[in-house]
């Protein structure tokens, strides 16, 4: 299983601001993350692709 914090996030996103980021992952339809630690919220690496996949365009396709 691949676990991914809010940094990992932000570089799979273009490495979009932490700002950013947290706007993105508080929104409804964002995965639930899996476990809350004392570094911060962690998700499921696949989730959270697959998230991305069908919900943010590639650079290519904002043209």
């Amino acid at each position: 299983m691949e676990l991914l914090g809010l940094d990992e996030i932000r570089d799979l996103l273009g490495g979009i601001s932490k700002q950013r980021a947290t706007i993105i992952v508080g929104r409804k339809g964002f995965p639930d993350p899996l476990a809350t630690l004392s570094m911060g919220r962690v998700w499921d690496g696949k989730t959270v692709r697959a998230w991305i996949a069908k919900n943010r365009p590639s650079p290519t396709d904002e043209d």
